[in-house]
């Protein structure tokens, strides 16, 4: 491969992860070089799949932009050959080195191209499949990249893929309805009182007593993703404790957006509620240096 090209798509896959200002990037500062441009690159990659969804309107578009990713992970495991992407180009140096498999890769396509076919999920069950489409397999690579000696950690490494997804969703409730979407299980709506059209419009042509049933929902969605988490690190072996405290960064950064979210969750509706930066890279920090989360 052809060396300024790979740094050129190295740089790429740097920029993108510290573009997004996602909490990963704060997890991914405390990591050896090595391990952390592999982690970056499969995050750009993640990152491109995930923005098909979000960003084309007309589905015959979007399926034709996953048809040509597939043929590009095919050719980033094809020995002798070369992506044409910068994220799998940045990719492909760190294939045989930590045992990466193209399937979970297309698994986080089939989770994208799932997305495409419906916006509506009737139950828990039906919505932790698509997670671990869409996180689960990305929890899986990233253990590996962090250094995954123990097959125990694969367990770890879904179910907080699962938690990760989780807390997005919860966060994300507004924004998905403006797109028209819905994450939270319908048949959990219903427990609640709350109706879709209450959540597509914001509360906007809402039922009196809106903003008391939309808490009691989203506060049931915090408690369980909680859950999700110390079911996460308690599946964790002690062996591969040290080499997964990326994992265990972003399991803090967002507990305590969830334990922010959990005081006032009718904010999801109005705003896009974050960490601010010092506050993740301290959270990361403490994970790093004290081993707390």
């Amino acid at each position: 491969m052809n060396a300024p090209h790979l740094h050129h798509a190295q740089a790429w896959a740097a920029e993108r992860a510290a573009a997004s200002g996602s909490s990963f990037y704060y997890a991914f500062l405390f990591l050896p070089p090595q391990q952390r441009a592999a982690i970056t690159a499969f995050y750009a990659f993640c990152r491109e799949i995930d923005d098909i969804v979000d960003e084309v309107r007309e589905p015959s578009v979007a399926q034709a932009k996953l048809a040509w990713w597939r043929q590009q992970v095919a050719l980033a495991f094809t020995p002798g050959r070369t992506a044409d992407h910068p994220a799998l180009i940045a990719l492909q140096p760190h294939i045989a080195p930590f045992g990466l498999r193209p399937e979970p890769l297309l698994a986080v396509i089939d989770g994208c191209e799932l997305d495409l076919q419906q916006n509506r999920w009737l139950d828990y069950a039906a919505l932790t499949q698509y997670c671990h489409l869409v996180a689960g397999v990305v929890g899986e690579v990233a253990a590996r990249i962090f250094g995954q000696t123990e097959p125990g950690t694969t367990a770890y490494a879904h179910r907080l893929g699962l938690a990760l997804q989780l807390t997005n969703i919860i966060r994300d409730v507004g924004e998905d309805a403006l797109r028209g979407r819905i994450y939270l299980p319908l048949d959990e709506l219903k427990r609640f009182d709350v109706r879709p059209r209450e959540l597509l419009t914001l509360g906007q042509q809402a039922e009196p007593g809106f903003e008391a049933r939309f808490a009691a929902l989203m506060r049931f969605q915090i408690g369980r993703a909680l859950a999700t988490y110390d079911e996460a690190v308690q599946l964790l072996p002690a062996a591969d404790r040290a080499r997964q405290k990326p994992g265990l960064m972003m399991a803090s950064i967002y507990r305590a957006l969830l334990r922010s979210l959990a005081r006032q969750p009718q904010r999801v509706l109005r705003e896009r509620i974050s960490l601010p930066p010092l506050r993740k890279l301290w959270l990361a920090w403490k994970v790093q240096a004290l081993g707390r989360w």
